[in-house]
């Protein structure tokens, strides 16, 4: 494991690179989720990682603009900016690895990773962990955490309303302790899992669930189904473990780690 900074263009963005042991088979670069869903999974990241650079895979893990240990506050952050810290990473990391690309996204990440790949020279292979399929409904899901702590006082659509006029209004919000500038909200909101268009490819897309023998969702099946028509091969399952993504404790999921390295190391 190497960490490294890489210089953009206001500041520096902390890396993790994992070399691959022996002669690469993969190249993956890591997106992670939004806001406190990328600490609670940072083990798992790391444990994913790790073990996919063993298995022959060279890995670079990035903090964006604002988050980790890289340069800027989160209020920083826009969601164009992150996109250029994205693209920036696979230019780094083709520069040290010729073996095929992937792009790793967990939750939101996965919305970054099609957008990312829609403006790269060359096609890439997917790997989405419990990918959001609409940023508009990511948003909304993120806002009820302010609307929640107010729910006692029957403030949550007073509040809910005042966060979209603040938007409106070009202002920040506060957030579950994130400051939230309009573009990153705007960037997010407008964000979707659509294939990017003339391209094709592999996506290995693992869902999690505590459930033994769980299935995909309707929502997550039409969307697959939207990529294969699209050209993309989709290799499509469930694994059993928690939502460590939100779990109030790091938690693990072995079985997500072990078909995820079916996938791409087999």
């Amino acid at each position: 494991m190497q960490p490294e900074f890489l210089a953009v263009r206001d500041g520096r963005r902390f890396c993790l690179f994992h070399p691959a042991r022996g002669k690469a088979r993969a190249a993956v670069l890591y997106l992670h989720p939004f806001a406190e869903e990328m600490n609670k999974a940072r083990r798992m990241a790391a444990l994913q990682s790790r073990a996919l650079a063993a298995a022959g895979c060279d890995v670079l893990q990035i903090d964006l603009l604002g988050c980790g240990d890289s340069s800027g506050d989160f209020a920083d952050a826009t969601w164009a900016a992150w996109r250029e810290d994205a693209l920036v990473a696979c230019r780094h990391l083709r520069a040290r690895s010729q073996a095929p690309l992937w792009l790793w996204g967990l939750r939101a990440g996965c919305l970054l990773a099609a957008e990312v790949a829609a403006e790269l020279a060359e096609e890439v292979d997917f790997l989405f962990w419990q990918p959001v399929l609409s940023g508009r409904q990511h948003w909304q899901q993120f806002m009820r955490l302010k609307m929640a702590s107010e729910m006692a006082a029957g403030q949550a659509k007073a509040v809910g309303e005042q966060l979209r006029r603040q938007l409106v209004a070009g202002q920040a919000v506060e957030i579950a302790g994130y400051t939230v500038a309009p573009a990153l909200a705007a960037g997010l909101e407008a964000a979707e899992l659509t294939p990017p268009a003339g391209r094709g490819g592999r996506v290995v897309w693992l869902e999690i669930s505590s459930r033994d023998a769980a299935s995909l969702t309707p929502a997550a099946i039409q969307r697959i189904e939207q990529w294969r028509a699209a050209g993309f091969t989709v290799e499509a399952s469930v694994a059993r473990g928690p939502a460590f993504w939100q779990t109030s404790e790091i938690e693990e999921a072995p079985e997500l780690l072990a078909a995820t390295l079916a996938a791409l190391a087999g």
